[in-house]
């Protein structure tokens, strides 16, 4: 029950950040105008996270943890592609359940520079996670063969240009759409086979 709480409280606070942190700017934007908006306390807002970057961090740590969990539970005889593409259904799923709040934490993170710095130093941890994910599914030793690091970074890459040419169009296009273009293009890439080595 008290974790349920706390999780509330977070979900609370980091949904005004978002909300501020959007339509205001990163840098206009202050912890005590988060805080007021949810009617907290500073010193509740500094149980739950460090800063205003801790809040898109933290969003962005527990969607990394779902996409590798995601890409560690596909079938092993899945097509490297297919379970890549399941794996980013994590963020694309984001875009249909709530897709304003999606397209104003995209463009957060992709306009702001401290914060796109952030997205991609999360995005550098994913990609190691995965390749030793991606190198278990196809027998692959990631210490010897480049395949399973150089499809799990084109498949983030893409997944980035998807989401950028998604917030660009103010997302009249589908994500999910986008995404599936992007990945299609680099298909041959990521496509390991479960047979390699």
């Amino acid at each position: 029950m008290a974790e349920r709480k706390r999780q509330l409280v977070r979900s609370e606070l980091a949904e005004a950040a978002v909300k501020l942190l959007a339509d205001q700017g990163f840098d206009e934007t202050t912890v005590d105008q988060i805080v007021a908006a949810v009617g907290m306390s500073r010193r509740t807002f500094s149980r739950y996270f460090d800063s205003k970057e801790d809040v898109i961090v933290h969003m962005l740590a527990e969607a990394g943890v779902r996409l590798c969990a995601e890409l560690n539970a596909r079938p092993a005889d899945e097509p490297t592609a297919v379970a890549l593409r399941r794996a980013l259904s994590v963020f694309t799923s984001m875009s249909v359940g709530n897709p304003a709040k999606m397209l104003r934490v995209s463009r957060l993170i992709l306009d702001t520079p401290p914060l796109l710095a952030r997205f991609l130093e999360r995005q550098s941890q994913w990609q190691a996670e995965m390749t030793g994910i991606l190198a278990l599914r196809a027998g692959l030793d990631p210490d010897v063969d480049l395949r399973p690091a150089v499809a799990a970074g084109v498949a983030l890459t893409a997944f980035q240009a998807a989401l950028r040419r998604w917030v660009d169009s103010d997302g009249s296009e589908s994500l999910d759409e986008v995404v599936d273009q992007a990945l299609a293009l680099v298909g041959p890439v990521i496509e390991l086979g479960v047979d390699a080595g």
